[in-house]
């Protein structure tokens, strides 16, 4: 009995068993491909070569790319560093050497500045690598315990306008019509009002006692006057995705307009969301030194990076490293949660993908 011929004319993405003739070997048995349409993350077959590709994720192709950019690198490495030192530093410091920042030598002779690297009899020592203050406090103690509250200022602040820019964005661009109006221009009206103004406005109207409810109100001010930008680019992704399909078919099926925006619509328009999150931590990091400079942020006896670089303003005459050091390190912040930011941006934009 002859085997039945394969129809040559078949769909080469038929996915349905050819018959196969046992008088041949494995290589000689017909091979089939799928078509690119049919492809998925972990099982596609090139067409060309018929060979098993290992598939990918927009996440993981993003990462792949961002470890391409070699300043974003630098920036993330520098973060990760920074903000461990920050973490551990002052207490490494304090078991070793018993310096903190908040400590004063009782010795009246050493309640004085000292430059970098010498000791009180003028020679070379590593007790203080970056010197002291007028009081004799260690610089370096000072800087790293200054980073852990403007990194927390930063990061809480963030996250504040966070949740308020992409909650407001979302609802607005949802809801769209008239609500959309109204709420827009709301952001319009407090966008032409000066950004410093309204913070010290709000910084007047939230009295605090302590130096932590000081520090909840600013954490409070900041992050209610860092929500707009957020709020447009959410907004604008939003109306971009409310008309596709699965935001249709949730709708059909009754999913609660909540449940939309918050479980369909806002995880799909995290891209943008993340890239510009790691932008605005830079920003709400200058805005803190900004007010730490003219004396409504931190308080003492805590101390932040913007308050220490107005202590060394002080006297940079006399002691230039009181404001080199913390300045230095501040900028190296900023420079590389910037650089970190564009690298995500690049990494995230669709038009980089294709290419």
């Amino acid at each position: 009995m002859k085997d039945k011929p394969i129809n040559q004319d078949a769909d080469p993405t038929d996915k349905r068993e050819l018959p196969s003739n046992p008088d041949q070997t494995p290589s000689d048995q017909p091979s089939l491909s799928i078509g690119p349409e049919f492809a998925v993350a972990e099982d596609v077959h090139s067409v060309v070569t018929g060979e098993l590709v290992a598939g990918t994720s927009l996440w993981r192709d993003a990462w792949r790319r961002l470890l391409k950019n070699k300043l974003a690198v630098f920036g993330m490495i520098v973060v990760v560093v920074m903000a461990l030192a920050s973490l551990i530093g002052p207490s490494m410091i304090k078991a070793t050497t018993g310096n903190a920042y908040d400590l004063i030598p009782k010795d009246s002779a050493l309640n004085k500045a000292f430059p970098p690297l010498r000791g009180p009899d003028g020679r070379f020592s590593w007790t203080h690598p970056m010197g002291t203050d007028i009081a004799g406090r260690d610089i370096l103690a000072r800087v790293l315990s200054g980073g852990q509250i403007s990194l927390m200022v930063a990061l809480i602040s963030t996250l504040v306008s966070l949740v308020i820019g992409v909650s407001y964005g979302a609802v607005a661009g949802y809801l769209g019509g008239r609500i959309d109006d109204v709420m827009m221009r709301v952001v319009d009206v407090l966008y032409s009002l000066p950004y410093v103004i309204i913070v010290i406005v709000l910084l007047a109207l939230l009295p605090a006692k302590t130096p932590t409810g000081q520090l909840t109100q600013l954490f409070i001010a900041l992050g209610a006057v860092s929500w707009l930008t957020m709020a447009r680019i959410v907004r604008g992704q939003v109306m971009s995705l409310k008309n596709q399909e699965f935001v249709l078919a949730a709708r059909a099926t009754g999913v609660p307009t909540r449940r939309i925006i918050f479980r369909h619509l806002v995880p799909n328009a995290l891209g943008p969301v993340i890239v510009y999150t790691t932008l605005t931590i830079p920003t709400v990091m200058l805005s803190e030194a900004f007010l730490s400079f003219l004396g409504l942020g931190v308080r003492q006896p805590r101390v932040s990076w913007g308050s220490l670089a107005a202590e060394g303003a002080q006297s940079l005459a006399v002691y230039p490293w009181l404001l080199i050091f913390p300045g230095a390190t501040m900028a190296l912040m900023l420079f590389s949660l910037n650089f970190l930011g564009d690298g995500l941006r690049d990494a995230l934009d669709p038009q980089m993908r294709k290419e």
